[in-house]
């Protein structure tokens, strides 16, 4: 299995805190500049997951979504996530359960290993910049993704996920 690892950050960056994701992504690329062995991370950002995305799932040994959170307990949280299909009634917005199983309907092998790292947010109002509680949860989340982007093992990662 590949050894690429395709990092995920998506969410609006308009709307106050749902530029976590995005932002994390970010500051995951300054440090894959200065680490030696994060060449074979790959990253991608959009506003929304969609099918098309399915498609970047091509030659990864594992995959990495991060969002914010409105909901979930903070600072964040690390599940693993399993191909399921989207019960929603349109091919836009669909969650990292419904890409992978687009990969394994389009492709007809098994998604890579995947995880979704969500950031607990409050603030999502247009216009607003990221709130100063989501921030301290970004920082925390960042030292955490730090250590998975160090040691990508699928069994390290199942056991951060508690599985």
């Amino acid at each position: 299995m590949s050894e690429a690892l395709l990092i995920f950050g998506y969410g609006n960056p308009s709307r106050g805190d749902d530029a976590l994701g995005p932002e994390l992504l970010g500051l995951l690329e300054g440090e894959r500049e200065r680490r030696p062995g994060w060449e074979t991370i790959e990253t991608q950002t959009d506003f929304q997951l969609q099918i098309e995305h399915a498609l970047d799932l091509e030659g990864r040994g594992l995959a990495l979504f991060i969002d914010a959170s409105v909901s979930g307990p903070g600072p964040f949280a690390f599940v693993r996530v399993l191909p399921e299909e989207d019960r929603t009634y349109s091919s836009h917005a669909l969650s990292p359960a419904a890409v992978l199983q687009v990969w394994e309907q389009v492709k007809g092998v098994p998604a890579p290993p995947a995880y979704l790292l969500t950031v607990r947010g409050y603030e999502f109002e247009l216009g607003e910049p990221i709130g100063e509680a989501a921030r301290a949860n970004l920082e925390a989340a960042f030292r955490f993704a730090i250590a998975l982007c160090e040691d990508r093992s699928p069994e390290s990662w199942a056991r951060a996920a508690g599985r």
